[in-house]
């Protein structure tokens, strides 16, 4: 149980930090045209997707990123706490 915990914890860490390396690549011109930017376009583009139909961007700025990385975060510590529940 505490493996599936440690593999489930990891797992929401690592997508996050995808997200945020998705989201710095913004920044670079070109940056999401490489092999890497496709990979990770593949990967969190579906994610944000489910954000941006429910909030506009702001200008130029689109901060479904932002509430995608904060539900993230919420559902890792729900999922911890969970887990720790049924564990101890």
């Amino acid at each position: 149980m505490i493996q599936l915990y440690n593999i489930l914890d990891m797992a929401f860490l690592f997508y996050s930090y995808g997200l945020l390396v998705y989201i710095l690549m913004s920044w670079f011109p070109g940056a999401r045209e490489s092999a890497f930017g496709y990979y990770l376009s593949r990967i969190c583009e579906p994610y944000l997707e489910q954000f941006r139909k429910f909030i506009p961007p702001l200008g130029m700025i689109d901060i479904s990123p932002i509430v995608g990385i904060l539900v993230i975060h919420l559902a890792r510590r729900g999922l911890c706490e969970l887990f720790r529940m049924l564990i101890f």
